[in-house]
């Protein structure tokens, strides 16, 4: 373990989960459409897919989910974030956890789809990325979707430099067992190029096994 927090507490103190969903209240208020993440997921579900929302925040994307049908279940490590998750969608089922340890949290595997969005990977606690990665392979069916949204460069970023590159990201996910099949440059599809700041990457589980831990590596932390 590499013993420290995750750069999303680093930024916030865990205690921005109100002020998060305000911002997005604002902007749903405002005209925005604050669905694109869910809308671009629901179009690769059958319907009432189960759904593991890795990072889930206030619950704004598994929560749209859930009323497209499908069964969802967020995790996060900032309890301020599922504070409000929870008031918002009471019935839902939210999990206080870290990411890095998601094999203790005790999930029934077999999700058709694990989703990591809104920087997930890149404000992880550097070192525990393949780790992660590899727990969200485990959890899912075989053929089951990865789908991960994440800034490329400071514009898309609350850092000053990227923390992850997509040359890192999918060695991870192959040594996971997980394969590329499509990738874009926005949740509404924008193509992908090389250079773009943001991408939308959606990894299929390939096969029944998951590749084993490297030599001396242990879970990590979200």
């Amino acid at each position: 373990m590499t013993g420290q927090p995750d750069r999303w507490a680093e930024l916030t103190g865990g205690r921005t989960g109100e002020e998060y969903a305000r911002r997005f209240a604002r902007l749903a208020a405002s005209g925005h459409d604050v669905h694109g993440e869910a809308t671009f997921c629901e179009a690769l579900l059958k319907p009432a897919a189960r759904i593991l929302d890795a990072g889930c925040g206030t619950g704004r994307i598994a929560i749209r989910l859930t009323e497209l049908g499908h069964h969802c279940t967020g995790v996060d490590a900032d309890a301020s974030m599922l504070a409000v998750a929870r008031r918002q969608a009471p019935a839902q089922e939210w999990l206080l956890g870290d990411l890095a340890h998601l094999d203790t949290l005790a999930l029934e595997p077999g999700y058709d789809l694990a989703l990591a969005a809104g920087n997930v990977i890149p404000l992880l606690a550097p070192g525990t990325e393949p780790a992660v990665i590899r727990h969200l392979a485990a959890a899912l069916r075989p053929g089951g979707l990865l789908v991960t949204g994440m800034g490329l460069d400071a514009a898309h970023l609350p850092l000053p430099e990227p923390t992850v590159t997509v040359e890192e990201f999918d060695a991870w996910c192959t040594r996971a067992g997980l394969s590329l099949l499509q990738r874009y440059a926005t949740w509404s599809g924008d193509t992908y190029h090389p250079g773009s700041g943001y991408a939308v990457s959606v990894h299929a589980r390939t096969d029944g096994t998951p590749a084993p831990p490297e030599e001396g590596a242990r879970s990590e932390r979200r």
